[in-house]
């Protein structure tokens, strides 16, 4: 009679076995899948967290101040066209011109068509930019 009930309680541990595997695979795949997904993302917050510090360093920064005197920037003659030129020499966009000497790249369209010019302070950041690369 041992003998029986010992047959008997190995299948029924066999069954569980294979019962208790048949259940936790799907949930092992799914935590592998939830750990790399974790991972993922814990990869993706390292980058914007690297990416905030950098801009946080970027708006820490003095913005850049030309060094040109109220006389060179008056005799400086800066025509819409010339601005066109000189940005495109250094293959700054529309944008990024305004942002160097303080304005938007609307500002920056308006003077090189010629319906408004640079003024105050925004001139003499300009006025660098016409003696770079012209021998002058």
């Amino acid at each position: 009679m041992l003998k029986i009930e010992v047959a008997i309680k190995e299948a029924i541990d066999r069954r569980a076995r294979r019962h208790i595997r048949l259940m936790a695979s799907p949930l092992r795949r799914e935590v592998r899948r939830l750990r790399q997904l974790v991972a993922g993302f814990r990869k993706d917050l390292a980058a914007l967290k690297a990416t905030a510090a950098q801009w946080e360093r970027m708006t820490d920064q003095r913005r850049w101040a030309a060094a040109v005197s109220d006389e060179a920037a008056k005799a400086a003659r800066l025509s819409g066209p010339l601005i066109r030129k000189l940005r495109t020499r250094f293959r700054l966009s529309q944008a990024a011109l305004g942002r160097l000497v303080g304005v938007t790249g609307a500002a920056v369209v308006e003077w090189e068509r010629g319906r408004a010019k640079p003024s105050g302070d925004r001139w003499k950041a300009v006025t660098p930019c016409g003696g770079l690369g012209t021998g002058t």
